[in-house]
């Protein structure tokens, strides 16, 4: 299928000099009339300059903001310029380029509004790679309790709801754009407030590495703070109207 130029593909980077010339290279071999977008979340290393050397679009916060904020950033930035779809991809090299015609797919058919990547999601007897994800312990059962209850409150099997490789076409742009997205972990929370706002969702299976060793955003304290904040957040949401 051939994709237009009317997609940008958003990429926060913290810190990600060594990765997100790659990145962006596979982005533009597998989508060669799409906008590259980098957000840099106040890096302090080269991100910025190796991101515009790779012949990417950069916006810079003036310090580490968060996850969230920097989708956020990305996506007024992508309803400003009139982008009617957009991918949202992580820059440390984990989310395979290869797979956005799969996100894009879906969307371009009409098939769903937001279109999330699984790497757990199976086409016929096999994982899309050919091989199984792997992730520590305490990282999966997280994964699959937070699946479970995505899949339980929106009636929808959901695999991957920490999935951050996903596409999405303008309508659920502008709702991402609002107040209502959050600015550090958008997760299986904003499955579920986008499910209640009547967005058609859909997963399809990509491809994902394993973080080798790297430095992730769910390090140290985080994981604590991720859960505690995540169970509230799904409290909140169905308590909304």
């Amino acid at each position: 299928m051939e994709f237009g130029n009317k997609i940008l593909v958003i990429i926060p980077a913290y810190n990600e000099e060594k990765r997100i010339a790659s990145v962006i290279r596979g982005v533009k071999d597998h989508l060669p009339l799409a906008k590259v977008l980098i957000v840099d979340d106040g890096s302090d290393d080269k991100t910025r300059r190796m991101a515009i050397e790779a012949d990417a679009q950069v916006l810079s916060h003036p310090i580490n903001l968060g996850y969230g904020a920097a989708l956020q950033t990305g996506y007024k930035f992508a309803l400003e310029k009139g982008y009617e779809t957009i991918v949202q991809m992580d820059g440390d090299g984990q989310h395979d380029p290869s797979s956005v015609p799969e996100l894009l797919g879906a969307i371009e058919r009409g098939e769903a509004d937001i279109v999330i990547g699984s790497r757990f999601l199976k086409t016929g007897s096999t994982i899309w790679a050919g091989e199984i994800y792997q992730a520590p312990f305490i990282r999966r059962l997280g994964m699959r309790i937070f699946g479970t209850i995505t899949s339980l409150i929106i009636q929808q099997k959901v695999t991957d709801s920490t999935s951050g490789y996903q596409a999405m076409n303008r309508k659920a742009l502008k709702w991402v754009s609002s107040d209502k997205f959050p600015w550090d972990y958008p997760d299986a929370d904003v499955i579920i407030m986008l499910h209640r706002a009547g967005f058609r969702i859909k997963e399809v299976p990509v491809r994902m590495f394993e973080n080798q060793g790297r430095k992730s955003m769910h390090s140290g304290w985080k994981p604590i703070y991720y859960v505690f904040k995540m169970f509230l957040s799904i409290m909140v949401t169905l308590m909304r109207k």
